[in-house]
């Protein structure tokens, strides 16, 4: 479960009930001190559990079947990829065209046989919300529910409904409308807002019009799940494809390992269908020479498969490279360093031993460096406050909010999201945004920001030229030009030991006659003024705002 305040999830382990899932024997003593090695943090032991601390990017160890699970491999008790066998599956999902402009991905799976007592309901509701807050980005990305299958009677219909829809919702008595859910309901309030805009909501429903689920608010009180449930049926919706089977493959198998027999729902999209889960491991190449060198140590392919079985992933040799057979349900393995982390921990982490670098020479801070950190000092110094901004923008804000033509754009392929596509060349479109964000603050406001812009550059190797830039922009009700160039002059002189001369100039975001370039020796490193009234008014703010940017690269050398 994920802590009130806190991004790094925690799992609750009752211990003896950990040890009991081992294949061998262990004292708790032994199990606490070997947990750790997992690459996992205890945060708390009392004689009954330990509560742990893992990574985010592990949800297999949101339950103690999935912490089970890498501790055999670590012991020694039982190694390498585990199997997980999905048989022939009696549900199938029809998909309507309605639910595409809404929350157009859904998988499924089946776990049958299950006996499950309090506890083990415990752990897989603790998964669902580890899943919902990580993989599933709070239920925008990925919601999942969980039901009891015996009470369903398949085909499983995917569609839209409008806000007057009634159903029972979880933990209620009487039917309430979807309008009802999202306003009166504490998880409809809660979750609402990602539905938000919407005019038609997602349902699921089974052949006699039984409601399932509203996704990914919440779950109809018919498919509750109980200790004496033994069939379910899981759906998992979302916004994105690969976040959805990823979610289902981490699950299915905490599912497998509580004893469920597994079985495949059939997804109907249209004239295409698909079986989902998709257990069927990925392989990744290894290379030998690699893997030792980011381990300092002189591994044979024979000790690099060893160790990567008792992490879980089985391998073989295949010439001058190792072939990695990778469990699904292993989301956060995405490169062969990620691999060699894996070698690293059936190694034995605690194996390495440190050792002092064979050089003489000592480190000492980069000159570049020092003079980012003394201009930064200054602007503090100043009474300037820094922010740090994304390094992605929108084209709305790098372009049109400030009046810019678009030209030289350097774009993200396939953005996840719209407001960070574009690498910004300019540091002072982040910081109108800061100002706009921020209306409700008292002024004045006087915020800076040094950070790198991105230029196109056909002559650099990747395309692209990084230049550090400084940004300061001033918004009160007597902000102007001359306020803007004494704080320009105090940087340039206390920091970099310069004059500039600030020649009129033109920009398109400040204002005619209100603007000048910043010249030091014959080179322009930047722009000074006050912003354009139509500018402000494209960001909402009331009060004048003055600013200044430079390329501080020829300074800072």
């Amino acid at each position: 479960m994920v802590k009130e305040g806190c991004a790094i999830p925690v799992v609750t382990a009752y211990i003896n009930r950990l040890t009991s899932m081992l294949k061998g024997s262990v004292s708790n003593a032994e199990l606490l001190k070997k947990l750790p090695y997992l690459g996992v943090d205890i945060e708390e032991v009392t004689k009954d559990y330990v509560r742990i601390e893992y990574n985010p990017n592990r949800p297999d160890y949101s339950t103690d079947y999935g912490l089970a699970i890498g501790l055999n491999g670590l012991l020694g008790f039982e190694v390498g990829t585990p199997v997980y066998n999905v048989h022939r599956g009696a549900v199938e999902v029809i998909v309507e065209k309605s639910v595409k402009k809404v929350r157009p991905y859904i998988v499924g799976v089946v776990a049958g046989n299950i006996k499950f007592d309090d506890e083990s309901i415990r752990q897989i509701i603790t998964m669902q919300e580890d899943l919902h807050n990580g993989v599933g980005r709070k239920r925008k990305k990925v919601s999942i529910g969980i039901h009891n299958l015996d009470v369903l009677e398949p085909p499983i219909v995917y569609e839209t409904v409008s806000k007057g829809f009634k159903f029972v919702p979880l933990g209620e008595t009487r039917t309430f409308t979807i309008k009802e859910i999202l306003s009166k309901t504490e998880v409809g309030k809660t979750y609402g807002w990602i539905l938000s805009g919407s005019a038609q909501y997602p349902i699921l429903k089974d052949s006699k019009d039984q409601v399932l689920s509203f996704p990914p608010i919440i779950n109809g009180e018919l498919t509750r799940v109980t200790s004496k449930t033994r069939n379910l049926f899981i759906d998992i919706t979302g916004t994105d494809p690969k976040a959805v089977s990823d979610a289902l493959s981490v699950l299915s198998a905490g599912l497998h390992d509580a004893g469920a027999r597994l079985g495949y729902v059939k997804i109907v999209d249209g004239n295409s269908s698909v079986r989902t889960p998709d257990m069927k491991p990925r392989r990744f190449e290894i290379d030998i020479g690699l893997t030792n060198r980011l381990l300092g140590l002189n591994l044979s392919k024979s000790k690099v498969v060893e160790c990567l079985s008792k992490s879980r992933i089985n391998s073989y040799q295949s010439n001058t490279k190792i072939i990695a057979e990778v469990p699904r349900y292993r989301i956060d393995i995405m490169h062969q360093v990620d691999l060699v982390e894996e070698i690293a921990i059936g190694y034995g982490l605690e194996k390495f031993k440190p050792s002092l670098p064979k050089s003489s020479q000592v480190g000492g801070p980069d000159a570049r460096v020092v003079r980012l950190s003394v201009a930064r000092d200054t602007l503090v110094g100043l009474g300037l406050i820094e922010v740090m901004n994304f390094s992605l923008l929108s084209r709305e804000t790098l372009y049109e909010r400030v009046g810019r033509k678009q030209s030289g754009l350097l774009r993200v392929d396939r953005p996840k999201a719209g407001d960070h596509e574009f690498l910004r060349d300019l540091l002072f479109p982040s910081l109108l945004e800061n100002l706009a964000k921020n209306l409700h603050e008292e002024y004045p406001q006087r915020i800076f920001e040094i950070a790198k812009s991105f230029l196109e550059n056909s002559n650099s190797q990747n395309g692209v030229k990084e230049e550090y830039h400084v940004a300061v922009a001033l918004a009160h009700s007597q902000a102007g030009y001359t306020e803007a160039k004494s704080y320009l002059e105090s940087l340039l002189s206390h920091a970099f030991g310069v004059v500039a001369r600030t020649p009129p100039g033109d920009s398109f975001v400040l204002s005619p006659g209100r603007a000048a370039e910043i010249r030091v020796g014959r080179s322009r490193i930047g722009i000074l003024g006050e912003v354009r009234p139509g500018i402000l008014e494209n960001f909402q703010i009331k009060v004048p705002v003055a600013l200044f940017e430079l390329n501080i690269e020829p300074l800072a050398q």
